[in-house]
């Protein structure tokens, strides 16, 4: 696979790959990731050093082994294709700028006097790709010393910090138009026709068993007249249906079964009901509610 795709088509398309799937995965909104979370650019960066540091170390390694063979290896290994990339004048001076590699025949002049059991030391330079890898990590460091403990830069904390309370507010702003994530706060009585036939199906199915078709009242009270227990008002009545009624003996909590717009239209079509006079009503429980009151719910 290495001689059907060079190295220098062979690292991009690597390279372009990581990038796409951290794309993917990292949730960075409307902007790329390397961009809004600085990490990011520091690992692709990384990682397109050690890839290219691996190609140029695989190839590194090929060479030496070329030079190794005898004559006769050599010759067979010549006639497996003229194009080869070590044969390639413009491959050989990039290697030698990336390596500084010295030809294997010039080895006795980088030999150092140092011996351990017949193993020598070889004065070979730095590759510059290290080089200018490890000067990059110190201006990095620089950088980050700068930014985050001179400056006081935010650091993940207070980013996820700073991130969360912007959150909480884009979720409130949301809630105020959602019609399935409001709440006793946020309901409004709806007085469309058709959402007042759609509320009176829903109580029909749910609720005529306790306070009759009429809602006249039967298990539950009446709630055609002006009495109420857990106070009225369609903030009220809103409430009292997502979480029930009087602990042990109320209403249960409609929040599991229905939908938040689902129990809107029910207590908007409950208070349509208001002075329907149904026939035989259930005498009145609770406490009279005015609307004005509102804003301080009546106590049970």
């Amino acid at each position: 696979m290495k001689k059907l795709i060079p190295a220098y088509v062979r690292v991009p398309v690597i390279f372009f790959i990581i990038v796409g799937a951290m794309e993917y995965f990292i949730d960075s909104g409307d902007r790329a990731a390397f961009i809004k979370y600085p990490m990011v650019s520091v690992f692709l960066f990384v990682f397109l050093f050690l890839l290219i540091a691996i190609e140029i170390t695989i190839s590194a390694v090929d060479n030496i082994t070329y030079q190794l063979l005898s004559d006769e290896e050599k010759a067979r290994k010549v006639d497996v294709s003229t194009s080869d990339i070590r044969d390639r004048e413009w491959y050989k001076r990039m290697m030698k700028l990336l390596t500084k590699a010295e030809p294997i025949e010039n080895e006795e002049n980088l030999l150092l006097d140092h011996d351990y059991d017949g193993i020598k030391e070889l004065d070979n330079n730095l590759p510059p790709w290290w080089v200018y890898l490890f000067y990059g990590c110190i201006v990095f460091a620089a950088v980050y010393l700068v930014r985050f403990e001179v400056m006081d830069g935010d650091n993940q904390e207070m980013e996820l910090k700073k991130e969360m309370a912007q959150a909480k507010i884009d979720v409130a702003e949301y809630m105020k138009t959602a019609p399935d994530l409001m709440d006793e706060k946020t309901v409004v009585l709806l007085t469309e026709p058709a959402d007042l036939a759609e509320g009176k199906v829903i109580f029909t199915t749910n609720c005529a068993a306790c306070h009759r078709a009429d809602a006249g009242g039967q298990i539950g009270p009446n709630l055609t007249d002006d009495h109420w227990i857990l106070g009225g008002g369609i903030k009220n009545i809103f409430h009292t249906l997502v979480n029930g009624g009087r602990d042990g003996k109320g209403m249960i909590a409609w929040k599991g079964t229905l939908k938040p717009k689902e129990m809107q239209k029910v207590a908007s079509y409950i208070l349509s009901l208001k002075g329907s006079n149904p026939v035989d009503p259930k005498a009145p429980d609770g406490e009279i509610w005015v609307e004005e009151a509102a804003a301080e719910p009546a106590a049970k």
